[in-house]
């Protein structure tokens, strides 16, 4: 048998016994409740359980225009295909009117369905693990006190292998530690709240921590910085980096606490306006949630420990000079020739953005293109005199590429060089 030919028949052999591994075996169903006895009908339960969706922004990811509160059918593209989210309403067909609460808590902790299958991570159960069972089985209240909507799960559009469900046993014997969050006794009372959050409800990590080639948040690497496909304005998907949210010189070091707790809960500072996915994260969920909870996320994300990242190369003098013409005919009116912008007209460029410090230049490009999307708060002032407006029209793929290397090299800046690949790549 020629050597090429034996190692394909190893490799079937090794898959087809993995698979059957977790096929026989099955997802873990052991979990420690002990909640059996409340009362799933207190309006204080059924609040508390608002608050936990809020606070895990649900209504987001569950709800589209046309399908009715939490019903599902919102799309998630990824690498592998795309999924839907599901029904979550206690409809008892096509939503979760028949599961006990034990059953939620297995979704939640475990990831997996009444029947044992597995849940695929989309939906952040690898985060959503470190839920306390008391903020699980209010949530569970919650979703069992809303109207029920009639509406069946989208088929999830997969590529082969990973259609397969029960491979995801073998994925989670990998990546994916179930369990509550214990809390650090050495911690304040505040820290341990943050991480409470960010670590599970909030799940800040499923965007902006790096992943592997299977889809599984990088080890080791926790909310230094992430990508991930998202719409561009109405548009088609495309890559949107999340920057770095740990201490790092190019994260949140660069902001005060006050600066952070500002962006968070009203989705503006001196720095930066809230534009792209976060926008959904802001008003739907931060913007809701008590100040003491803004500040205890703000205080554990900037004792993160992170990597000080090395200052890039300084780009070609040409590229310099051809990106600063650029800028100054379309950027400096608002932005100021000094990149300290504008309390009416820009924000600042000249360090304390994370977005043109961020080492994947995608959502800088992004909003170069298509202009930022930006939130409408009822309940704040408009911020800029003249809105930013999208240059895919005005500026070719060098024009844009130069630009965003001037940028991201000038003033305080030295975050690298963006080249016209990167660029045709988000157009």
């Amino acid at each position: 048998m020629p050597r090429i030919l034996k190692i394909l028949v190893a490799f079937a052999a090794v898959l087809i016994g993995l698979l059957v591994f977790v096929i026989v075996t099955g997802p873990p169903r052991s979990i420690d409740y002990e909640l059996v006895a409340v009362d799933l009908d207190s309006e204080t339960l059924i609040e508390r359980g608002r608050y936990v969706a809020t606070a895990g922004n649900c209504g987001t990811c569950h709800t589209v225009e046309s399908g009715g509160f939490m019903a599902g059918g919102l799309p998630f593209e990824t690498p592998f295909g795309t999924i839907y989210s599901t029904n979550i309403t206690p409809d008892s067909k096509t939503g979760i009117g028949d599961w006990t609460a034990e059953e939620f808590l297995a979704s939640m902790r475990l990831g997996v369905r009444p029947d044992g299958t597995h849940l695929y991570p989309a939906f952040p159960y690898p985060s959503l693990t470190r839920t306390s069972d008391e903020d699980i089985v209010a949530l569970y209240a919650y979703f069992q006190s809303i109207p029920a909507i009639a509406q069946a799960s989208l088929e999830n559009e997969l590529t082969f292998p990973f259609n397969i469900r029960s491979l995801m046993g073998f994925w989670k014997a990998l990546f994916f530690e179930p369990g509550a969050y214990a809390g650090d006794p050495a911690r304040s009372a505040e820290w341990n709240r943050g991480a409470y959050l960010v670590e599970g409800l909030t799940h800040c990590g499923a965007c902006h921590t790096p992943r592997n080639r299977l889809g599984a948040e990088v080890a080791g690497e926790a909310l230094r910085g992430g990508a991930y496909l998202d719409r561009v304005g109405e548009g088609a998907y495309r890559t949107w980096s999340a920057p770095d949210i740990t201490s790092g010189n190019i994260g949140l070091s660069l902001w005060s606490h006050d600066e952070l707790t500002d962006y968070l809960q009203y989705g503006r500072n001196e720095f930066l306006d809230v534009t792209g996915p976060m926008i959904e994260v802001v008003m739907h969920s931060n913007r809701h949630l008590d100040e003491s909870d803004i500040d205890a996320m703000a205080t554990y994300l900037q004792s993160m420990p992170g990597e000080d990242r090395a200052d890039a190369a300084e780009p070609d003098r040409s590229i310099m000079g051809w990106g600063r013409t650029v800028y100054n005919l379309h950027c400096g009116t608002c932005h100021l020739p000094t990149g300290l912008g504008d309390t009416e007209m820009g924000p600042k460029l000249n360090r304390g953005s994370l977005v043109v410090q961020s080492g994947n230049p995608a959502s800088m490009i992004n909003t170069i293109l298509y202009g930022p999307k930006v939130p409408d708060f009822e309940d704040l002032p408009k911020r800029w005199r003249v809105p930013m407006g999208e240059f895919r029209y005005e500026l070719n793929d060098d024009e844009v590429a130069a630009v965003a290397t001037y940028i991201r090299n000038s003033w305080d800046n030295r975050a690298g060089l963006v080249t016209p690949d990167q660029v045709a790549r988000q157009r």
